[in-house]
């Protein structure tokens, strides 16, 4: 049975529809989107493994369609450090109080949506040696609020020229990176608490539903001016986050 009020829910509604109309848009960032928006009304705790149902679901649906381009060599090298990661990123989790992790969290967000508004740009290559500090990070992000997938942006982008291969590589690595997280959080309980997978079943749809309106409006919309809306959104949510966890 669900505890929360319908003023919650709906919010909660509305925040997947949207983090998954971005994912449709932009081939990523539903997390990125989703979780600092829905950490103003769940734990953390709470939050991410939910988020982690609508993830899995979305990549079985889109993330593997177009997997036989991706970029293998670059992902089994990538792959080590990023288990690491995601092994220190649990334990955080688990381990480290929530005002804290909101502090990451939002911090980590306002830079990123910062730099994206301001200038966006990947560089053009990236040494192999970057592997071990972007999975490393990548990975406890991801871990932490499966909001790695623009570190492994930055870093494939500047390893893997061509956008399909590009694309269908991101694909794999976070599906791939959601299965592990799956086993991880299984394993520490977190899908233990009331409420979570009956909520996430319930909201299922409307990812569905944001990735096909997202998906139509790539073809429709100015990229660059959707891209610094969502931008904009992002600094609005981490500056939020950041000042919750300050005041907390």
């Amino acid at each position: 049975m669900l505890e929360y009020s319908w003023p919650t829910l709906l919010a909660t509604a509305f925040i997947v529809l949207l983090a998954y109309s971005v994912y449709g848009f932009t081939g990523f960032g539903a997390a990125i989107v989703g979780i600092p928006l829905l950490a103003h009304f769940y734990p953390l705790r709470f939050a991410v493994p939910m988020m982690l149902v609508f993830d899995l679901c979305a990549g079985l649906m889109f993330g593997l369609r177009d997997r036989k381009h991706a970029g293998g060599i670059e992902l089994l090298w990538l792959a080590p450090f990023v288990l690491i990661g995601m092994a220190l990123g649990i334990v955080l989790l688990i381990n480290v109080e929530e005002r804290w992790l909101l502090m990451v969290l939002g911090s980590f967000v306002l830079i990123y949506a910062l730099r994206n508004l301001f200038d966006g740009k990947n560089p053009l290559s990236i040494s192999r040696g970057w592997a071990l500090p972007v999975g490393v990070i990548g990975g406890s992000l991801t871990s932490m609020f499966g909001t790695g997938g623009p570190i492994y942006v930055m870093y494939l982008a500047g390893r893997i020229p061509d956008v399909s291969a590009l694309r269908a590589s991101l694909g794999i690595l976070i599906f791939g990176t959601a299965l592990v997280r799956l086993c991880l959080f299984s394993a520490s309980g977190f899908y233990n608490q009331p409420s979570l997978l009956p909520l996430a079943f319930l909201l299922a749809p409307l990812g569905f539903l944001g990735y096909w309106l997202g998906s139509r409006l790539h073809a429709r919309l100015p990229a660059k001016n959707t891209s610094q809306a969502v931008w904009l959104l992002l600094v609005c949510g981490g500056g939020s986050l950041l000042w919750r966890s300050i005041l907390m």
